[in-house]
Order: structure tokens, then sequence, then C-alpha cells
């Protein structure tokens, strides 16, 4: 059943609802209306008939209405001829008796149903009239059957004009699912979408929208990721593969020297091809996205990085905390903070001469790692955080280019800004701005205590 169809049996049973209750409500009023003027009529006839018999007249008859003369005793004459007698009450015959009050009751004769008013007369006994209710019933069912007939006809007027006004309004809502069927059934994320208006379905159709924008740039920047993964695959496998067939085809016939150089060249492409396939997979997955955001300290996570490097590296790396600025809390997730620091050492390392130092600034929420390398020009500071760019400088330089790529990725997730620059008297300085935490943990003391739990129990990855 189409939304169409469910809205309309709702309309449909609504108005029905309401008209039935309309009817019954005035049925309720137009049967009152209709039993007091049978009572009004009754009334004026029986003090019409009383005052002319005691004139010594005989009234009018009256094709609804019959009456009679009931004696002290019970006996019965009616005041017209061919008229059938009257039953007469036990009430009616105690005001023929006793000459004081009336009596009304409801009688049946020959299967017509009459309502009568005993009056007594001046002379004894009384006149007992009798009004049919043949009319009064005929008007019951005629109102009944143009009753029923309205309402049908209504019913079916209201559920027409709402099924043809809800295909106007629901006709927005018809194309939208239209150009959501063409998008599922051809894979086009261009197909456009119907023009959106300024109520709720045009709020829908501008969500879509922006969802398939969303979803164009996902595949765009999959698509960019395959062919320059692709491009970047294609370098070391070409190296592996030769180097392979080289010792293939040698057979063992090559100097020792000659195949240790070739073998040292096949170890090195392989541990390339690694760290880029691991860098790949880090980028792709995002395997910190189920991380939920806490107060994480920039000092405590830069001590932890620059202790593995050391150990790692053998370099100098240093934390230095900016005085008048003091490190406050950020959000963020740590695991995934902890892999931007390290893709930040490891770059800063990879770029410093031996035996420089590298040191990792941190003031407020900001954290920026400096080396001594040749430094950025102004013109890649927005490049360096692209995926396997490398810039004039840096094309001998190992490594995948994805490092920073993953930087920019993760840091963004926690709306926050990487910022890469020359610093002063040389080298790069390169890192990230995050939003702080809040005003509850300015010294820090509390996240920097959460945060050594949670390395107590495998948060942080070691050497």
């Amino acid at each position: 059943m189409t939304l169409r169809t469910k809205v309309t049996a709702v309309v449909a049973a609504a108005a029905a609802l309401a008209i039935s209750l309309a009817a019954f409500l005035s049925y309720r009023g137009v049967g009152g209306l209709v039993g007091d003027e049978l009572e009004r009529g009754l009334v004026n006839r029986a003090d019409t008939v009383v005052t002319l018999l005691a004139a010594g007249l005989t009234p009018p008859a009256q094709a609804d209405m019959t009456e009679q003369i009931v004696s002290a005793r019970g006996a019965v004459r009616p005041l017209a001829s061919g008229r059938d007698a009257l039953p007469v009450p036990p009430d009616a015959l105690r005001v023929a008796r006793t000459g004081r009050g009336e009596s009304r009751a409801d009688v049946v004769v020959s299967g017509t149903e009459y309502g009568t008013l005993t009056r007594p007369l001046p002379g004894g006994g009384a006149v007992m009239v009798a009004q049919s209710h043949e009319g009064a019933a005929r008007v019951d069912d005629a109102f009944l059957w143009r009753i029923s007939w309205t309402t049908a006809a209504a019913t079916g007027l209201a559920a027409l004009t709402g099924w043809l006004i809800l295909g106007r309004v629901l006709r927005p809502v018809h194309r939208l699912a239209d150009a959501t069927r063409r998008i599922t059934t051809t894979q086009d994320l261009g197909t456009p979408l119907p023009p959106a208006g300024s109520d709720e379905i045009g709020q829908l159709t501008r969500g879509f929208a922006h969802m398939l924008a969303a979803l164009r740039r996902s595949r765009a920047q999959q698509q960019r990721l395959v062919q320059d993964a692709s491009h970047e695959l294609r370098t070391p496998l070409t190296s592996v593969r030769g180097s392979a067939e080289l010792l293939q085809r040698a057979r063992g016939r090559l100097a020792p020297e000659d195949e240790e150089k070739i073998l040292t060249t096949l170890v090195t492409e392989t541990a390339a091809l690694d760290d880029l396939v691991r860098e790949l997979v880090e980028l792709a997955t995002d395997r910190h996205a189920q991380e939920e955001p806490e107060a994480v300290d920039l000092v405590v996570v830069a001590e932890d990085g620059a202790r593995r490097f050391r150990r790692r590296s053998g370099r100098t790396v240093l934390v230095v905390e900016d005085l008048a600025n003091p490190p406050v809390p950020v959000r963020a997730r740590p695991r995934a903070l902890q892999r931007c620091v390290d893709n930040l050492l490891s770059n800063a390392v990879k770029f410093s001469p031996e035996g420089t130092p590298v040191t990792v600034h941190i003031a407020g929420n900001r954290l920026a790692v400096r080396d001594r390398g040749p430094g950025i020009a102004p013109d890649e500071r927005h490049a360096v955080f692209g995926r396997f760019y490398r810039g004039p400088r840096t094309q001998g330089t190992p490594g995948s280019g994805l490092g920073l790529a993953i930087v920019h990725d993760i840091v963004a997730a926690d709306a926050g800004t990487v910022f890469a620059t020359t610093a002063d008297g040389g080298g790069a300085e390169v890192g990230f701005v995050l939003p702080p935490h809040g005003p509850e943990e300015p010294n820090g003391r509390a996240a920097r205590k959460r945060y050594r739990r949670a390395k107590g129990a495998g948060l942080s990855r070691q050497p």
C-alpha cells in the first residue's frame, strides 16, 4: 500500500467519523424536536376535544388521530365512526372514575403505535385522545436514509479530494524516489535531484543532495587513492620483480658482492612496500574511528612519542613547554593523537641531518614538531598534507608520502587544523591545533593521570 493510499484512507476515515458524529448528534436533536411536536399536537387536540364536548359539539375527525369517550365503568365509545376502539390503560380508567388528573400512555392497535392522552370530562368520565406515530416513523426513516447516503457521499468526496491533493503534495516525494531509484540502479552519483522547496520535503531533498555530494567526494577520494597507490606501488614492485628475475636468471653465477647488493635491494624495497601498504590501510580504514574523544594532555603524548623515537633512532628529541602559554588538555581520540605525533616525529627525523635535534614545542592547545632539514617552501605548505605528495627537494627521500596525510585526516576528524611552515633559523615546523577540552581541567593533571592509566593498559604503542 502506497503512502498516498494510506493517507487517503486516514483522511476518509476521519471524514466519515466526523460526519457520522455530526449526523448522530443531529439525529438526537431532530428526534427530540419531533417528539416535542407530537406532544404539543396531542395536548392541543385534547384541549380542543374537551372544549367541543363540553359545548355539546362533536370534534371533526383527523386522519392521524382518534378519540373515544371512556365512562366511569370503563365503557368505550369512539367519537368517529369506523375507528377501532383503543385499549384503556389502568391510569386512563382511574382518570375516568375520579375525574381528576390526566394519563399518558402508548398503545398498539392493529399493528399501529399510538400515543394517548386521557383527560376528565365535566359531566363525568373522560376523553381519550390518541395520535398515530406512523408519520413520525416515516420522518425518522427518511432522515436516517438521507443521513446515510449524505455521509457516504461526503466520505467519498473527502477521499477523492484527499487523493487528488495528496497526489500533488507527494509529487516531489515521487520525483525524489525516482531519482534515488535511478541512482541505486545506475550507481551514477551525478544524477540530478528534483528542485528543493522550502517545506519539509525540500529539506529532505537538500539532505539527500548533501549526502550525494559527500558520497561523490568519497568516491573521488577513493579513486584518487587507488590511482595514487597504484602509481606509488609500481616503482618498488618493478624493482622487486627486476631483482628477483635477475637472481632467477643468474642461478648462483653472480659475484657475492653483486648478489648481496641485489638482496639488499629486495629487502629495502620489500620494507618500503610493507610501509606503504600499512600506511594505505591506516588511511583507508581509519582504525581509530571507533574511539571516543576525551581530554588528552599534549605533553604526555609528546613525551611518550619522544621516548620511543630516542630509543629507535638514537636521535635527540626534546619536548618544550611554552611558559607564557602553558599547555592545556585538548579534546581528541588518544590513540589517533598518538599516531599523529608519531608521524610528525618520523617525518622530522627523516628530514633532519644526523646529529641535529628534533624539538616538540607545545603552547596551549598547539603542538609543533621542528626539524633542521631543508624547510618547506611557501607554495608547498598546504600540499605537504596531500596523499603521496613529494616536494622537489624531497624526491629522493624514502617514505610512502602518506604520513602527513594521515595527520591531516585524524586532526580534521577531531575538529582541529594542521599547519606547516619554515621555522626561524631554518628547518620545517609541522603540527596541529586541537580544540581545548574545557575549563574543568586547566592544568591537565587529571587528563595526564587518565592517559597514563590508559597507557599502562596498552593504549599507546610500544617500541
